[in-house]
This record gives structure tokens, C-alpha cells and sequence, in this order.
């Protein structure tokens, strides 16, 4: 099942919908046409096993008038994280880049290296990118697998780790590589709308290895990153029984899985995301997230 949130031009309130085909069914007016109590709001789904069951169910048989067509809706990003926990460092060629050009340490990670995002940087798809050239000239992209947390993790074996997840997303981890700040990466990857989170969550039962996952982002058409997610220095089973050693994970939460090789800061020379750029990343089984980059003050 496709979990997103979408608007229409008739009403502004952000509604739960699942995808089918290409097509978007409203929840709650299927609910109320079937009887089935299904809330508006997207979270609701992933904290409640039983009430994505129900929406299952009903969604099963969608009569006519309650599909919308995908192109006359407007989609938001899925839902708003409780916290976002960044990855970095997770692909041994983005290592070797960042090393030549971000100064991190050439040397392999032997833990992995954990960041946050706030909740107010996520944007969903086509909403704009910031870029205020009073704050950066080095606005960069990074394409990644976004992990949503469904049942609460805490001191979870690897074993245990898959089995606290909702399902799978796409994440651009913009990053203003110049507003690092002596080596924390907060302001830097955590202003508003450094997180462009969606379009929609794949449940997990549709994915059977998240680590065979090609991954790729664009800018204005052209490939900056290509990889697969078997390239991971840390799988994501790890990633979740690392962090909860320490930190509850709650349903919501959102780990961004860390970024291949082919940032802007990498390539020669360096290249930065401009007002008036388009990106667009796209990850087998889950689909594409694009955003334009928009100039503000």
C-alpha cells in the first residue's frame, strides 16, 4: 500500500490517502461511505496496525466518484517526524568524496555517524527548495532512503530491527555545506525546507529487501547520483538496533539512510543548487520526489 497525504483545490485541509494505480482515494470519505471509522490524518496509519488493516479492507473495492485522478490533486509530504535522524558516511564512495572536498575523516566509520533534522524542514513534493543566498552559496543535494518507523523501538536486536518498520520513503538531505558550524551539521542540514520528504510511504510488505534498492537524483535532467542501497556501509537493520541502543524510536520517526557518491560539493568543480534548478530523485519500488529551488530572503 502507497500512504500519502494530498489536498485538492475544493479543500485546502490536508487529507490520508492511499495510492491506487494512479488514482488517490480519500480515507476518511471512503470510511464514511463504508462505514469504517478511518481518521484524515496520515500518522493515525502508522501508529494503528488495526486501522491500516481496516483501510486495506475497504480500500479493496473504491466505487468511481471517490478516485481522484493523481494529476488533480496536490500531494504534502506524507506526514510530519517526530524527528528525523540522518545517516552520514553510509556509502563507501561518499566516504572517499567527502574526504576530498568536506574535510570529514577519510577512514571508513567503524558506528555509524548520526545527525537530526527538525520537523519543520520537511516539505513535500513541488514544494520549493530555499535558497538564501544571505545564508549559503553552496546548497547541495544528497538522494536518499527514508526508513519510517511503525511500532516503538527500543534496546531491538538487528534480528528484531525490520520489524519496527512502516515502510519506505524518498528524502533529499539538502545540505548548506558552508554553514557547518566548527564540524555540527544542525543548521547546516536542519533550515526549513531541507528536508523534501515523500511523495508517499510503501509499506514494507511491499518491499521485500530494501537493500537492493537502485537509487539516482537529478538536477535540471541531468544524473549527478546512480547507486544501489546494497552499497550501504550500514543496512538498515543495523542502523535501527544502533540508534535504539540509546534513543526510542517512535512510530512517525524517519531515518535517512545516508547519501551515495555524487554530491554538488564533489564534482569538478564544485556545483551548488541555484534558484530556478530542479531536482529530482527517484528510488526503485517507491517512485520520484521533485522540487524546484526557489530564491528567498
Amino acid at each position: 500500500m502507497k500512504l500519502l497525504t494530498f489536498v485538492t483545490t475544493d479543500d485546502p485541509a490536508p487529507r490520508a490517502g492511499v495510492l491506487l494505480g494512479n488514482e488517490v482515494v480519500d480515507l476518511a470519505e471512503l470510511g464514511a461511505r463504508t462505514g469504517a471509522d478511518l481518521p484524515t490524518d496520515a500518522l493515525a496509519y502508522v501508529r494503528d496496525p488495526a486501522l491500516l488493516e481496516r483501510a486495506r479492507e475497504v480500500a479493496a473495492d473504491v466505487p468511481a466518484d471517490l478516485r481522484h485522478d493523481l494529476d488533480a490533486v496536490t500531494l504534502r509530504a506524507p506526514l510530519r517526524p517526530g524527528k528525523i535522524i540522518g545517516v552520514g558516511l553510509n556509502y563507501v564512495e561518499h566516504v572517499d568524496e567527502s574526504a576530498r572536498t568536506l574535510d570529514t575523516d577519510k577512514d571508513l566509520p567503524t558506528r555509524p555517524v548520526l545527525f537530526s533534522k527538525p520537523g519543520t524542514a520537511v516539505i513535500g513534493p513541488e514544494e520549493a527548495i530555499r535558497h538564501n543566498a544571505a545564508l549559503t552559496s553552496q546548497l547541495d543535494w544528497e538522494v536518499e532512503l527514508a526508513v519510517v518507523i511503525g511500532r516503538t523501538a527500543f534496546q531491538v536486536s538487528r534480528e528484531q530491527a525490520l520489524d519496527h518498520v512502516f515502510g519506505y520513503a524518498i528524502t533529499n538531505d539538502i545540505s548548506a555545506r558552508d554553514q557547518r558550524r566548527s564540524g555540527q551539521w544542525f543548521f547546516s542540514k536542519g533550515q526549513d525546507s531541507y528536508a523534501p520528504f515523500g511523495p508517499w510511504i510503501v509499506t514494507a510488505d511491499e518491499i521485500t529487501d530494501p537493500q537492493t534498492l537502485d537509487l539516482s537524483l537529478r538536477v535540471n535532467g541531468e544524473v549527478k547520483q546512480k547507486s544501489n542501497t546494497r552499497h550501504m556501509l550500514f543496512p538498515i537493520a543495523e542502523l535501527i538496533a544502533d540508534i535504539a541502543t540509546g534513543m526510542t524510536l517512535e512510530p512517525g520517526d524517519v531515518i535517512a539512510t545516508g547519501s551515495p557518491a555524487g554530491v554538488g560539493a564533489a564534482q569538478t568543480p564544485p556545483q551548488y543548487l541555484q534558484p530556478g534548478d530542479r531536482v529530482e530523485l527517484e528510488i526503485e519500488q517507491i517512485g520520484r520526489l521533485a522540487n524546484p529551488v526557489v530564491a528567498v530572503q
